[in-house]
């Protein structure tokens, strides 16, 4: 076999190959699923809590088929819903947004911004990932509406946690709550909300677009019970199994999703330890609508008693 048909033949089976996983990802991207997870986290004698944590829509007002997924949301009757942020992908999605989430602005929520909810996302390179971060943040475009996005959910009656504090009574369960605004563009004032966790209520949350690690260490130190971010997209396009290979700031790639304990070798009831939950998303950048073995996802996660018992995911 000559050198040039060699190449030939490989360019080709190498551009077909690509076009194969784009198409997949494509396809794997709109296929919106609904995980659950139980966590050991009331008092005794306390009724379980239905929470549902939303993260990473990232709506452009063409995806119709993402919208119709939100709003049968509200079927699941969640107690509480917990929004870390990246709403939006367009400077028309906050009615299109709001309206997706329909009925559950009717329930009792807490939320907090992500970086895409400030800045009109930008074209990048999905490779560079995969390299060493920077530090280099996009904040110089045009911003998106997000003044209008958090018109909406506070006339909605949902807690603004940006870098503040609030406290709710959900389902007879007393909650505290303490949230920082995106530590992905060093948007959290962690001074501002560091302190011991309410030790008055039954439990005590924390919010984050982002889980950076000085966030999460914070938190887990000032005796919250569990930390709930988003941000990471479960790593968005992963090895098979849904290894994640980046997560896009710095936990380790082992936690790019799902529940899990930080500092990560703690077992529950240890002191300075928390839950962590980290939402794969719902969405992508719009310029790269693609997902590999990393589906897009909701999370109902219901808080029983049992603060030392086992947590269970599905």
């Amino acid at each position: 076999m000559s050198f040039l048909p060699f190449v030939r033949r490989t360019l080709t089976i190498g551009a077909l190959a690509g076009a194969g996983l784009t198409t997949y990802g494509a396809w794997e991207a709109r296929q919106y699923t609904l995980r659950r997870v139980t966590v050991p986290l009331l008092p005794a004698g306390h009724a379980p809590l239905k929470v549902l944590h939303l993260s990473d829509i990232h709506m452009a007002p063409d995806q119709r088929a993402k919208q119709e997924w939100l709003r049968g949301l509200a079927e699941l009757e969640p107690d509480l819903v917990v929004n870390t942020g990246d709403n939006l992908a367009h400077a028309r999605s906050v009615p299109v947004v709001t309206d997706a989430l329909g009925g559950l602005l009717d329930v009792p929520g807490v939320y907090v911004l992500g970086s895409n909810d400030y800045w009109v996302p930008t074209m990048r390179n999905p490779f560079l990932y995969l390299l060493p971060d920077t530090g280099a943040r996009h904040t110089s475009g045009r911003q998106l509406p997000w003044p209008d996005l958090k018109d909406r959910f506070n006339q909605a009656g949902w807690l603004d946690l940006t870098n503040g504090f609030g406290r709710l009574d959900v389902g007879g369960t007393s909650i505290a709550f303490a949230g920082v605004d995106d530590p992905h563009l060093q948007y959290d004032d962690l001074a501002r909300v560091a302190g011991r966790a309410d030790p008055a209520t039954d439990i005590r949350l924390a919010v984050t677009h982002a889980p950076y690690l000085r966030v999460l260490d914070q938190f887990a130190s000032d005796g919250y019970d569990a930390v709930i971010a988003g941000h990471t997209h479960g790593g968005q396009v992963c090895l098979p199994g849904g290894r994640a290979l980046t997560t896009n700031c710095d936990i380790e790639p082992a936690r790019a999703r799902g529940l899990h304990r930080h500092p990560a070798d703690s077992e529950p009831g240890d002191t300075g330890s928390a839950w962590l939950h980290v939402s794969a998303g719902l969405g992508t950048n719009p310029y790269v609508r693609i997902r590999v073995a990393c589906r897009p996802e909701a999370t109902l996660m219901t808080f029983v008693p049992g603060a030392t018992a086992p947590a269970q995911e599905a």
